[in-house]
């Protein structure tokens, strides 16, 4: 593990907050132990995720994205784990980016493990993400707190979502720790669960709970598969009316505006902030 000081910045996209390592030419060692220290809240800097700022051409996983997209966002779960995208990541990823004057006002793409995604940053901060399309499993699953049982459709985003209507918020409990689901082989490697209610017409509020992460203040993969069940459950699809959908989606840390696009493209729109940036020493942090 590299024990040299590194440097780093903190950003946020509606709260859902992430520790970010510059890197061009991936040569820092960042096993998962050490994300997790970056991210201890008590220990660390603190994160839901860190996000490893990275060319394309110089890491691995991104190399055949080289020539699409400059930049690989090495995103990663706050226990360390890796991750295949985080919406809200993104959209700092790209304020970093803009911030660090590596790219301009305007569109960029952006690598990551789950597909280039296209970017706009405008003027005044607010940053839109070209999600890609979200699938749609056959595969049912229920998911369960405190005695309670929801059915939950199950979407995936580039990372998996089950996404459960529930008459209060507070239904979720504490979402520290991941809520059971069922079938288990559904998702072998974990899933990120949504908690719905809603607000108004295309408008409805959310929880999650991030797998990795615990509950988070904002997830924007969450987001859009939020939006995106709530449209097939209020009977509308793009694909079908050949209108965009737009939903609303309240999180504990802000508010996403997703739409969803009649060729099955999904954009979500919010701000991204940096708040700090320092210099950290690895060594220095305990296990």
């Amino acid at each position: 593990m590299n024990t040299s000081p590194i440097a780093f910045l903190k950003g946020h996209g509606t709260e859902n907050d992430f520790v970010i390592v510059p890197d061009p030419d991936n040569a820092l060692d960042l096993p998962a132990s050490a994300v997790a220290r970056l991210c201890d809240r008590r220990a660390g800097i603190g994160g839901d995720g860190l996000l490893h700022v990275v060319r394309s051409a110089a890491h691995p996983e991104a190399k055949a994205m080289a020539g699409e997209a400059e930049w690989f966002m090495d995103y990663r779960n706050g226990d360390g784990s890796i991750a295949e995208m985080c919406g809200n990541g993104v959209r700092v990823f790209a304020g970093y980016l803009e911030r660090a004057g590596l790219v301009e006002e305007g569109d960029l793409a952006v690598a990551t493990r789950g597909g280039i995604k296209k970017v706009h940053i405008a003027k005044g901060g607010e940053i839109t993400v070209s999600m890609g399309r979200a699938l749609l499993p056959e595969a049912g699953v229920t998911v369960s707190v405190d005695g309670r049982t929801w059915p939950a459709r199950n979407v995936n985003m580039g990372n998996p979502h089950a996404v459960a209507f529930v008459a209060d918020l507070e239904h979720a409990g504490e979402l520290r720790s991941a809520p059971p689901f069922s079938p288990a082989e559904v998702y072998p490697d974990g899933v990120n669960i949504e908690f719905v209610v809603d607000r108004g017409p295309a408008h409805v509020a959310m929880r999650v709970h991030e797998r990795g992460a615990g509950e988070t203040r904002s997830c924007g993969t969450g987001a859009c598969a939020v939006a995106v069940a709530a449209a097939r459950r209020d009977g509308v699809d793009p694909a079908v009316t050949g209108t965009p959908a737009t939903y609303t989606v309240d999180l504990p840390g802000g508010t996403l505006v997703i739409t969803e696009y009649p060729d099955g493209e999904i954009e979500m729109t919010g701000p991204a902030v940096i708040v700090a940036e320092g210099v950290i020493d690895l060594s220095l942090l305990t296990v």
